[in-house]
């Protein structure tokens, strides 16, 4: 049975980050594959886990669009025709295979860009079942989420058992933190449970106003993750966050998530 995290939160807020921090916790701790799927259309995910990216899953997606609408300018056959004779689905599963990012213990799918103009609908059901299938075939899913949460709500991906909302520390953040679990509960998806984090914490510890404002969101709060030096001076060199020591406070305190979530 696959467990499926996914991860969302406003811009800046540090979501990339845990995710990667996620990652390394499950490889080290865990048994099983993980895939994880950066759904963020800046794709840095790749970044944070030191593997190289050649192509997204968007790229693929208007690729083929190009080739089908090549096809019948040419006066090629029906609709959904490729080249070869190849459906969209078989040419859209090989092709997203191929652009994976390998890594030891964890794989990588991009969606990168979003949609052109004109009607995606058929390709987003291809989309979904690919990447279902593929899954499937792993023990763990991590999933880092733009703040509108579009594939998840295009249900490009299976249903989410943790949703783990991240914010920075501060009101607004909050306010965000809240639009998105509120948006998370309105999508034709299954969602098991959702969880509040709060990131780049000072000293680690909530000032007493901040606690209040949370406690407003009705999100239970996880925990928190503090600011670290250390990270920033990955973070300024480029350096895969993966390779972050056990002994990092950040990547302890998101160890630390994980073991209550019993994951």
């Amino acid at each position: 049975m696959t467990t499926t995290i996914a991860l969302a939160g406003k811009g800046g807020v540090g979501k990339t980050t845990v995710a990667g921090m996620v990652i390394k916790y499950l490889a080290q701790n865990r048994a099983g594959s993980i895939l994880a799927i950066d759904a963020d259309p800046s794709s840095n995910l790749n970044m944070v886990l030191g593997l190289e990216l050649e192509w997204t899953v968007g790229e693929i997606r208007e690729d083929m669009l190009a080739q089908v609408k090549s096809s019948l300018a040419a006066g090629g056959a029906a609709m959904g025709a490729l080249a070869g004779g190849m459906t969209k689905r078989d040419y859209l599963d090989y092709h997203i295979r191929s652009a994976m990012a390998e890594g030891e213990r964890f794989d990588l799918i991009a969606m990168g860009r979003g949609e052109g103009p004109g009607c995606y609908c058929a390709v987003n059901h291809n989309l979904r079942e690919v990447i279902d299938s593929l899954s499937r075939h792993y023990a763990y899913v991590v999933i880092d989420n733009e703040a509108g949460m579009e594939h998840l709500s295009r249900r490009t991906t299976r249903d989410v058992d943790h949703l783990l909302v991240v914010s920075d520390p501060t009101q607004r953040g909050l306010v965000a933190a809240q639009r998105i679990a509120d948006l998370s509960r309105s999508l034709d998806i299954h969602v098991e449970n959702v969880h509040l984090i709060l990131n780049r914490v000072p000293e680690g510890e909530l000032p007493p106003p901040l606690r209040v404002e949370v406690e407003k969101t009705g999100l239970p709060l996880l925990g928190v993750i503090p600011a670290d030096a250390e990270l920033m001076s990955f973070e300024f060199s480029g350096r895969p966050l993966v390779e972050l020591g056990d002994e990092s406070p950040v990547y302890r305190a998101v160890a630390a998530l994980m073991e209550s979530l019993g994951v």
